[in-house]
């Protein structure tokens, strides 16, 4: 099973802003290309989980339910434009809580990882932060930074560690992977 791990805000959607939260279907926008990068990994046979930290939620900043109704709109829509996303994991926590699943920690993928059974060497996810980086190493799969979401390539020399792949948003990195797989 060929398995990718997207982050949702700064990759599928347009990234709402330091210390902002995506609380309801007016904060949610697709970025450009999104559903049809999406949809192609589709076509070709990819399984997509997204993984994403909603601490939002945690934080009593918008509701379970509110994120439930954003997520249930973003899946149809990427169904209608002819993808599909086999998993959606979020961990609702707040930073304190220490829990495994917050993104740097790889909780999402090494559940997937045994829920699935996939090699996670070949697996690649796809994240608009050096948090997202930061996960795909611990998981021990390939790493890839768009920047269509929070981090920049003028912070590079800031950067903790170094993708392995930097591209311009998704679209651009579903190319990539297609054309080596």
């Amino acid at each position: 099973m060929k398995i990718i791990f997207l982050d949702r805000d700064g990759v599928i959607n347009k990234y709402p802003g330091d210390k902002n939260y995506v609380t309801g279907l007016k904060g949610f926008r697709f970025i450009p290309k999104s559903k049809a990068a999406i949809a192609k990994l589709y076509r070709k046979g990819f399984k997509l989980i997204i993984a994403s930290n909603q601490a939002g939620v945690g934080k009593g900043v918008f509701t379970q339910k509110a994120l439930d109704i954003i997520t249930a709109k973003m899946l149809k829509d990427i169904r209608k434009a002819g993808g599909d996303i086999h998993e959606v994991c979020y961990c609702t926590h707040r930073p304190q809580d220490g829990c495994f699943c917050r993104k740097p920690r790889p909780g999402m993928i090494k559940t997937a990882h045994k829920k699935y059974r996939i090699n996670i060497k070949d697996s690649f996810f796809i994240g608009d932060t050096i948090r997202d980086v930061n996960t795909a190493k611990a998981a021990g799969c390939k790493s890839i930074l768009v920047l269509s979401g929070k981090e920049k390539l003028s912070n590079r020399k800031n950067w903790s560690l170094e993708p392995d792949f930097v591209f311009k948003n998704l679209y651009q990195a579903v190319e990539f992977i297609l054309k080596e797989n």
